[in-house]
């Protein structure tokens, strides 16, 4: 299993720094999906992350070994494939649907996805605290969608079908995150990510359209060249905010992505008016929101908030 370095600072930092980079991601790639399919955007972001990363390491002569990977290693670089792939296309066919804001609250079921695996996969018990975090999570929902409530509920349309493409998303994200931990055990985490990357863009190749780029204008351009940098540096951040810092904490951390999003939007349309339109959210939208992100956080932290509490009962006594 995989052992974190004990670096906290480090690794909140880095998790923060990926709730910024993920919550200014969905205003951005927006923009771009007006123009380009979500295959041939997904397989754009890959393949300038990946390059890169091959030309760092190989520059470095810290390409990866697959002698070290094993039997077991292979199947979890092929299961990591799959989810990250399967993820990035999905998150794109639903936030064509969606607003950036709903987009991004709805990844919050991430954490919640995350538990339930872990309680299988690692026999971890499900603790007092993540259970109010969970119910924290569902209310904060239900506020959330309280104007389209009904919609969602009742009928099959848009914005029901964007929801529930960003829920099947966030699920297959999981066996992407629980891979990439183990992963970590055998190679650095640029390795890791490196790897990833070109072999789900290699799979994506056959149904990509490269020549859509040439309809962008100069600002979506630039736009999906931000996305390409964001998507090495966010996923890089991730993936090194794991090898610190214990992954609960670092869950509970990117629970601030959605209230990033919110802000980021609100500031765009403000300025930008044109291309970004306003969330729309009324005042228990709002609240929703804030509450989404406290459960998602005592989701994460549940196990900790428990044993810390118990310590200091032990200690009182």
């Amino acid at each position: 299993m995989h052992i974190t370095s004990g670096r906290w600072i480090h690794g909140l930092l880095l998790a923060l720094l990926t709730a910024l980079l993920w919550g200014i991601l969905p205003i951005k790639l927006k923009q771009v999906l007006q123009v380009m399919d979500p295959i041939t955007v997904t397989w754009y972001r890959l393949l300038v992350s990946g390059g890169l990363l091959l030309a760092w390491l190989g520059a470095n002569r810290r390409l990866p070994s697959a002698k070290a990977l094993g039997r077991r290693g292979k199947a979890l670089v092929a299961v990591a494939v799959c989810g990250l792939m399967g993820n990035y296309v999905l998150y794109l066919v639903g936030l064509n649907l969606l607003s950036p804001g709903t987009a991004q609250l709805v990844v919050q079921l991430g954490p919640v996805l995350l538990l339930v695996a872990s309680v299988f996969v690692f026999k971890e018990r499900f603790s007092l605290g993540q259970g109010i975090g969970l119910l924290v999570l569902l209310c904060g929902f239900g506020l959330f969608f309280n104007q389209r409530l009904d919609e969602l509920l009742t009928s099959l349309g848009t914005y029901t079908t964007g929801v529930l493409t960003i829920v099947l998303a966030t699920s297959i994200w999981v066996f992407y995150a629980l891979s990439q931990k183990q992963l970590l055990t055998v190679w650095h985490s640029q390795q890791v990510m490196m790897v990833i990357y070109l072999c789900c863009a290699l799979l994506l190749t056959p149904w990509v359209h490269p020549l859509e780029a040439l309809q962008l204008t100069p600002v979506q351009g630039w736009l999906l060249l931000a996305c390409c940098l964001n998507t090495l540096v966010a996923y890089g951040a991730f993936a090194e905010a794991l090898a610190h810092w214990e992954a609960s904490r670092v869950s509970a951390t990117l629970a601030l992505t959605p209230l990033v999003t919110l802000v980021a939007v609100a500031g765009a349309a403000w300025v930008w008016p044109d291309y970004v339109q306003a969330e729309g959210l009324n005042a228990l939208g709002y609240l929703g929101a804030v509450t989404v992100v406290l459960g998602s956080a005592l989701v994460a932290l549940g196990p900790s908030l428990v044993a810390g509490w118990r310590a200091r009962r032990a200690q009182v006594r």
